[in-house]
């Protein structure tokens, strides 16, 4: 059907069967049975699609030239047929949205589920088969709505009143409604859309009061918020919907079913996050901004929330307060919000200065981590704005940060290497990681203003460097690593002055940890690469200083991380070695540089391109080769590459001698191929060094005419051409109204 469906609609008597044939296929899909659902499914997604494009080429003539309809006068002709060809599948495709409607798979966004036992239950886990049968659904619906908005909208209300009146009230089928509804937003023209969520949301908000039972209540509620969770634009146009539902949704958070508080709090933040300016201005027929009438609730509000869901309330609060442009509101702001934490803090800080063991007993360490945690959300929708709060505990923080530092310590000292999975220990590392978050999410993003890299780096030296190179490997925090990553990236050149009292706390100790072997402290291998690939970019004059010996340790290390077979740190060696390769062709120790260097990155850059555990690095090994073969083609370098000493006979060129060391090179490592396949090789990858994708492409055919690629599924060495065609694919779907969820965009596309 799929292949010959335009000889069944060429005739009259093939047009009966066709239209019989849907009707089957409608009635197969409703059987319950997950294969046979998906096998159709697929079929309906290709036909809607189908059916969608040609027309959307005609109402867009920037999209007809998609299928070649840029002939004038043939416009009237094809719009006829296309008209015709829609009301010859309108009433199948009828039959289809109802289908689409009862059928609908269940969004991610959407935590609250029914077991085997028809209880209503949290989900723990997502079922990954749903989800991806969630998107095929929510794309063919919204081809479907295209088509024909009017009868999408007529059905979908009808559906909602049978709800109402009780006649076809069940759990399921008002979620599948809802999650339908939810699928197909920014898919109307907003005064369509406008009209028909008016009349869903006053519909759910009254099922909600009408309905009785636990159970059924947290099924609606769970609607209601993935439902309003997908609409910022309405919202954003609609402040009495807007405040009705932030104040539902502050009603969830006192109910106690499962999910039901957690799904309140990340529609929250979801909302806010679109709509964040509204909350600020003091809206029409009210008496001050929704921010402070929040604010005066507050404790009452997340009076029965849990601290993970609170700290979720507390980083919405932060995206309002960023909003507000008038520095002095934003500072009673954010002082009436933390309101609750600073007092627990500096009731904990005021008992610790009168007896030091205070701070030993495990709940206020709970206590000490909740509020750190609740800081470290505002820190993340603040950035700048959260000076005035972080000044505040910033120096107590840190003595407390010491303080359990010499604990941990204590405690390996004392138990070996078993205390430190006590939980004891483990609950004072999360109040030491738990710091070095907050003061990396405040830094990372706080604007870039020296003075507050001038105020909150100094006193962190001691404290958190010194600490580090003084502890045993086992109570090393990697955050550490990171976080003075975030601060090299974020002040560049200005940590020049610093980046030796950096090396010496944590270059050589990490190392030592990290290179035994490829498994033990997965944590600081990442992170310390990370914090030197910061360092060599932004601070290139720090690493010039360092001794032969130091700077030999510096690429032994980027050669090992490279090496790695784990992805994430392969690619963040090769990432600073492209860039440490970059930064030396430009320094005046480029030729002592490379003379040291060269041929030893060669071999190994070989090494691993050739092996197949590597294949995703494939893009990092080809720009590595092609630098080396494009200082060696340029004559960059001014001195020989070969030593004189045991070369007696000089080369004509670096590039001579590059190319019968690679020739050697590759004939030991491939000796199943022969000299002239090798020779020919070399021969085109120094042709084409300065041509990307054709040395690329080279590269590529030789690996897979290996024997040991041969047998292989090479798609890591093509995952740069699958990247832009996932990016060709997006564009389509952003040309296409709904395709990607208004709740996904950016806030810059939707903002207003």
């Amino acid at each position: 059907m799929q292949v010959h469906i335009r000889i069944l609609e060429s005739t009259q008597e093939n047009i009966s069967a066709l239209l019989l044939g849907l009707e089957y296929l409608i009635n197969i899909s409703y059987v319950d049975d997950t294969e046979v659902f998906k096998v159709c499914l697929d079929y309906w997604n290709v036909l809607v699609s189908e059916l969608f494009e040609p027309q959307r080429s005609l109402e867009n003539p920037a999209a007809a030239n998609m299928i070649g309809l840029q002939v004038p006068g043939m416009i009237d002709g094809i719009g006829s047929q296309l008209l015709q060809r829609r009301q010859l599948y309108a009433s199948p495709m009828s039959k289809l949205r109802m289908l689409m409607i009862c059928r609908m798979a269940k969004p991610e966004e959407v935590l609250i589920v029914e077991d085997e036992n028809g209880n209503i239950v949290r989900e723990t886990m997502k079922d990954n088969d749903v989800l991806v049968q969630y998107k095929i659904m929510r794309e063919t619906l919204i081809y479907l709505s295209h088509l024909d908005h009017d009868d999408t909208e007529k059905q979908m209300l009808r559906k909602l009143s049978k709800q109402l009146s009780g006649e076809d009230w069940t759990w399921n089928n008002l979620n599948t409604l809802c999650w339908a509804i939810g699928s197909i937003s920014g898919s109307m023209v907003e005064e369509q859309e406008n009209r028909f969520l008016v009349m869903v949301i006053r519909d759910l908000l009254n099922l909600c009061e009408i309905t009785k039972g636990k159970d059924n209540k947290a099924v609606i509620a769970s609607n209601i918020m993935y439902v309003v969770g997908q609409y910022p634009r309405f919202l954003r146009a609609h402040w009495k919907f807007l405040k009705t539902v932030v104040n539902k949704l502050f009603e969830f958070m006192h109910e106690s079913h499962p999910g039901v508080q957690d799904m309140a709090c990340d529609t929250f933040l979801k909302i806010v996050q679109k709509c964040k300016r509204k909350f600020v201005i003091t809206q029409v027929g009210e008496n001050e901004p929704f921010v402070s009438e929040l604010l005066s609730g507050l404790p009452n509000t997340i009076a029965d929330l849990e601290p993970h869901q609170i700290h979720t309330f507390y980083e919405s609060v932060g995206n309002m307060i960023q909003a507000e442009s008038d520095a002095q509101k934003r500072d009673e702001y954010l002082q009436k919000l933390m309101v609750l934490p600073n007092q627990r803090w500096m009731e904990i800080i005021g008992k610790a200065h009168q007896n030091a063991d205070f701070l030993k007993d495990q709940d206020v360490i709970r206590n000490v981590l909740n509020i750190l945690q609740t800081n470290t959300s505002v820190a993340s929708s603040l950035g700048t704005y959260f000076l005035p709060q972080i000044t505040l505990i910033f120096l107590d923080m840190l003595n407390v940060y010491r303080m359990y530092s010499e604990l941990i310590s204590k405690s390996i000292a004392e138990g070996g290497p078993f205390a430190s999975r006590t939980s004891y220990v483990k609950l004072l590392r999360s109040v030491k990681r738990e710091t070095l978050k907050l003061v990396e999410t405040f830094l990372d993003k706080a604007e870039d203003q020296p003075q507050i890299g001038k105020q909150f780096v100094p006193p962190m030296m001691d404290p958190v460097l010194g600490d580090y190179a003084r502890n045993v490997p086992d109570a090393r925090e990697s955050e550490v690593l990171s976080l003075f990553a975030t601060i090299v990236n974020k002040y560049k050149a200005a940590m020049v002055e610093d980046v030796p009292q950096i090396f010496e706390a944590v270059f050589q100790c990490t190392l030592e940890m990290i290179t035994k072997n490829f498994e033990d402290y997965p944590e600081h291998r990442l992170k310390f690469f990370s914090l030197l690939r910061a360092i060599a970019t932004h601070c290139f004059p720090a690493l010039i200083c360092l001794s032969s010996q130091q700077l030999k340790l510096v690429m032994d290390s980027i050669i090992w991380a490279f090496r790695h077979t784990e992805r994430n740190i392969a690619e963040t060696g090769l990432n600073l070695l492209l860039e440490m390769l970059k930064k030396f062709q430009a320094s005046e120790f480029c030729n002592q540089f490379y003379r040291t260097y060269f041929l030893t990155i060669e071999q190994e850059i070989f090494a691993v391109l050739t092996d197949t555990f590597h294949k995703p690095g494939f893009k990092f090994h080809v720009l590595v080769l092609q630098h080396l073969f494009c200082l060696a083609e340029t004559g960059a370098l001014t001195e020989p590459l070969w030593d004189a000493a045991t070369n007696p006979y000089p080369y004509p060129s670096n590039a001579a001698f590059v190319r019968e060391f690679t020739i050697n090179l590759l004939s030991t490592s491939f000796p199943n191929m022969t000299a002239s396949e090798v020779t020919q090789f070399v021969n085109g990858l120094l042709e084409s060094t300065n041509d990307l994708p054709t040395f690329k492409t080279h590269i590529r055919d030789f690996l897979v005419q290996s024997k040991e690629f041969s047998a292989q599924d090479n798609k890591d060495l093509y995952a740069e051409e699958a990247a832009a065609q996932r990016e060709r694919e997006r564009q389509r779907m952003l040309s296409i109204p709904g395709l990607v969820a208004p709740s996904e965009l950016q806030d810059e596309m939707v903002d207003s």
